[in-house]
């Protein structure tokens, strides 16, 4: 691989890896009510999160962000891989973006006020996205 293939994915990398990996440490310890605010929020776009307790749930959330967080920090960790992680990690959020009722503005994409937290995520999407195409291009360029 190329240095300038590692250069180019770093800054995007960097700030993606530190943002969802302080997001997990300050899960790790959730109150029950924080934690019952987030399995809520969630079981009501992915039902099948009802089997989990919330403090489980936040649990596995926050393992789930400190180990994507710590993907992305880690250059070791292929850029197709950690962009894969991460464009699965953003789907998940943005589908509670279309899915939770009062997140967009009426019959459009274009968030609320209380959905603008949500849809930002969409950045962690085109980094994710990003960095599996750079792979996948950098990959057929050595090839060939």
């Amino acid at each position: 691989m190329a240095i300038s293939a590692k250069a180019r994915r770093l800054p995007g990398r960097l700030a993606t890896g530190a943002f969802i990996l302080n997001a997990g440490v300050g899960k790790w310890s959730a109150d029950e009510e924080t934690a019952a605010r987030l399995h809520g929020m969630s079981v009501g776009t992915y039902p099948f999160l009802a089997k989990l307790k919330p403090k489980d749930f936040a649990r596995l959330l926050a393992a789930s962000e400190i180990a994507l967080g710590s993907a992305l920090l880690l250059p070791v960790v292929p850029a197709a891989l950690a962009g894969a992680g991460l464009t699965a990690f953003s789907a998940g959020l943005l589908g509670l973006y279309v899915q939770t009722p009062g997140m967009r503005r009426e019959n459009s994409v274009r968030p609320s006020q209380q959905g603008t937290a949500l849809a930002k995520d969409i950045w962690m999407l085109a980094i994710g996205v990003g960095l599996i195409l750079d792979a996948l291009t950098e990959s057929r360029q050595s090839r060939g």
